[in-house]
């Protein structure tokens, strides 16, 4: 095997997404206004910047505000303010709007802009390379690296060309070391490297388990009479049980684009639920239907996200480097918004990392960062938000009921917090406790399979390469999910890639991994109820490629 070189930087960042990119272009900003040199690289294994995003989205612009004042003299794709809020119960047939009077204030979006997240970030990416940030698409993070005393030093890239029965073939090339003085992960919710250094530090002693949701999202454009720009609508009930939670949103970009998506909670029970198949059952009701008939479908995309809140936030540092973003958790369950707190952990992580360089004798760990984090709006923001989803993890009516005291009358400010008592691959029943569910066919106009879906996801990886979903025992697929549980993987990808086969005569089940179709959503490493499945990073530059997503 080949030496890999080695590269050196004073920060190097893991991730391109809104938290890395807005910690790379913060580090510049001061280095610029102090005439100092700080070098900064991103790494970014997607193939292009924006190509793995995939968020709802609606933007509260307060930290693009605070880290480019003059977004929009810049042309950041931010084109259309929120114009009309509207949230619904829905039942099978009806629904009921809810009063703007009533609505909590995290449910209202004045001042907020409905974006593509995949756009914003490439925008952001322009602004980064500006500035001197060097910006590395198609290589991924696949190892941490850590110096003799322990501390982290950099990541090593996977190496490309390596092929199926993991041998080197022809185009085989060893990755790069990218060493730094300070190491940021920015890789999003469940982060291969952030899970291991998670572990490693045990950064989770002490805090409640990550909670996830799966988001599953398509983008349509719908006949003209039909688009109402800016127009935010969210949905909880229907077609979800009241014991699984959940819900929708429909979101008015421009040009007669609306994006559609549902988000689950990775702690249902059900082992026959598949968050797939209730999106698309939900695009029939007819309160979504009207909108979407005579329209045409143009992508599809699915991601987890890390719904926990600040009871569930890791420690931020550890020698070497600090998390942030999503890899963190910071997302804001309760406004169904992250990217603005993406931003901000970013760039306090940046502020706290430039004033360490400055010193002769840096500190290893960077706890101006959690301090910094613990001043700042954000974590106001997310203490009045904490209990939202423990409250909605009870039940529809018993959640709706207890986050309208929680929010409307204590303003977030209840003098208590509620916890998160199991982590999501805990909580499924065994199948003999459970009643199956039937979902009707897709009819290739309002709904659609997996298959083509994932196709209209750009998904593709280079055949010839290592699964990058791997199995820590071969046996339990069969002996423990499909015995237990039924195979839950089966239903639970958003992307068709586990399936059990047979032979012709029924017998000799086994599971069968389509790596090539996975969307990187990462809902299996996190519900797998026997955790037997790990996701490694692929070969650089693979997964799907997003457009507007």
């Amino acid at each position: 095997m080949a030496e890999r070189e080695a590269m050196e930087y004073d920060v190097v960042i893991v991730g391109a997404g809104p938290a890395g990119l807005g910690a790379a272009i913060r580090l510049k900003q001061l280095a610029a206004e102090q005439g100092r040199e700080v070098g900064v690289c991103v790494l970014e294994k997607g193939s292009e910047v924006g190509a793995h995003i995939l968020s709802g989205a609606v933007m509260d612009p307060i930290a693009l505000n605070e880290l480019i004042p003059d977004w929009k003299e810049k042309d950041a794709p931010l084109n259309t303010p929120v114009s009309e809020d509207r949230f619904m119960f829905l039942t099978e047939t009806g629904s009921f709007k809810v009063p703007s009077a009533l609505l909590p204030q995290c449910f209202q979006n004045h001042g907020n802009y409905v974006i593509s997240l995949a756009n914003v970030t490439r925008w952001l990416g322009q602004q980064a390379e500006a500035l001197g940030v060097e910006i590395f698409p198609g290589f991924a993070a696949a190892e941490a690296l850590f110096d003799e005393t322990g501390r982290v030093k950099g990541v090593a890239t996977g190496d490309m060309g390596i092929g199926k029965d993991g041998q080197p073939t022809e185009a085989h090339q060893p990755g790069m070391e990218l060493h730094a003085r300070y190491t940021f992960f920015a890789e999003g919710c469940r982060g291969h490297l952030g899970k291991q250094l998670q572990a490693h530090f045990r950064l989770r002693d002490g805090v409640d388990p990550q909670v996830y949701g799966i988001g599953l999202k398509e983008l349509w454009e719908i006949k003209p009479e039909m688009h109402q720009p800016g127009l935010v609508m969210h949905t909880a009930g229907w077609p979800l049980a009241s014991d699984t939670y959940g819900g929708s949103f429909f979101y008015h970009l421009e040009d007669n684009l609306v994006a559609v998506g549902f988000v689950v909670g990775l702690g249902y029970s059900n082992p026959y639920l598949s968050p797939y198949e209730e999106f698309q059952r939900y695009k029939t009701h007819p309160e979504i239907r009207k909108f979407l008939e005579g329209g045409k479908r143009i992508a599809y995309g699915a991601r987890a996200i890390s719904a926990g809140g600040l009871q569930s936030l890791p420690k931020l540092t550890f020698p070497g480097g600090c998390l942030v973003g999503d890899d963190a958790g910071f997302l804001n369950t309760s406004r169904i918004k992250g990217s603005h707190a993406a931003i901000k952990s970013g760039m306090l992580a940046a502020e706290a990392a430039f004033a360490a360089l400055g010193n002769d004798n840096p500190p290893a760990e960077l706890s101006v960062y959690p301090e910094a984090f613990k001043a700042s709006w954000l974590h106001e923001e997310l203490h009045k938000a904490r209990n939202f989803k423990p409250w909605m993890s009870k039940g529809l009516y018993t959640g709706t009921l207890m986050v309208g005291i929680d929010q409307v009358l204590f303003r977030g400010k209840a003098p208590w917090t509620l916890h998160h008592d199991h982590a999501d691959h805990e909580t499924l029943k065994r199948k003999t406790e459970c009643e199956p569910i039937v979902y009707p066919k897709p009819d290739g106009v309002l709904t659609f399979d997996r298959l083509s879906s994932v196709f209209i996801s750009n998904t593709n990886h280079n055949e010839d390469q290592p699964a990058h979903l791997t199995l820590k025992d071969a046996s339990v697929p069969v002996n423990v999910n499909l015995a237990l549980y039924d195979a839950p993987e089966q239903r639970y990808c958003p992307a068709g890639v586990y399936e059990i086969v047979r032979d012709d005569d029924g017998g000799n089940p086994r599971l069968q991994i389509n790596a090539q179709n996975c969307v990187h959503c990462k809902t299996c490493d996190i519900k797998d109820p026997t955790q037997n499945i790990v996701w490694v990073t692929p070969e650089g530059g693979g997964g799907p490629n997003y457009p507007n997503m």
